[in-house]
């Protein structure tokens, strides 16, 4: 299997764990994931983010993991390649459903947090039919340089009223804190 087929194999399971269940049927949003996978996730305000580009990276051996006895995948190609934003955003809802809103009686949730993610940042409207790459970078570089509203609004978490600059605060409290509020 060459680079290529790879990079395409493990994006279409990152793509399933987040578009395979009824929050996302109506509509494809593949090309906008397409772009959240292409941008890189970096932190330069809150040190504390880094914590989620390794949540992301430990996707790719995840993947390993799953994939290694089907295709003898032992060492993903991806090791050098940075975070992207779809990883870091699919595995914080992953990391979410499964260490704190994990409830039998509920099935698996990790696509409703992405997608109340993809909601807050402003782009749950960019369809592939509505797609427009300008919007989209605007929006991620915006998110990305924390200059979102500060109640989350434009970030991956809008809690309204909070009280709090939630542009301050890393992205785990953000998300506890939107946990707490909305859910």
């Amino acid at each position: 299997m060459n680079e290529n087929e790879l990079n395409d194999l493990y994006f279409n399971w990152l793509y399933q764990l987040v578009c395979n269940d009824s929050y996302s049927r109506q509509a494809s949003h593949r090309r906008l994931l397409i772009r959240l996978y292409e941008i890189s996730f970096y932190w330069d305000k809150i040190d504390m983010d880094e914590n989620r580009a390794y949540d992301g990276l430990s996707l790719r051996r995840r993947f390993e993991q799953e994939m290694a006895c089907e295709l003898g995948i032992t060492d993903l190609y991806l090791a050098n390649k940075p975070c992207s934003v779809l990883e870091m955003m699919i595995a914080l809802s992953v990391r979410c459903e499964e260490t704190i809103m994990s409830d039998p009686s509920y099935g698996n949730r990790s696509g409703q947090w992405f997608w109340s993610m993809i909601v807050s940042l402003g782009l749950g409207g960019m369809t592939d039919q509505k797609y427009n790459e300008e919007i989209v970078d605007d929006v991620i570089f915006r998110f990305l340089a924390r200059e979102y509203d500060p109640d989350g609004k434009g970030g991956l978490f809008t809690i309204p009223n909070c009280g709090v600059d939630l542009r301050n605060l890393e992205i785990w409290t953000q998300m506890c804190w939107y946990m707490n509020d909305a859910v």
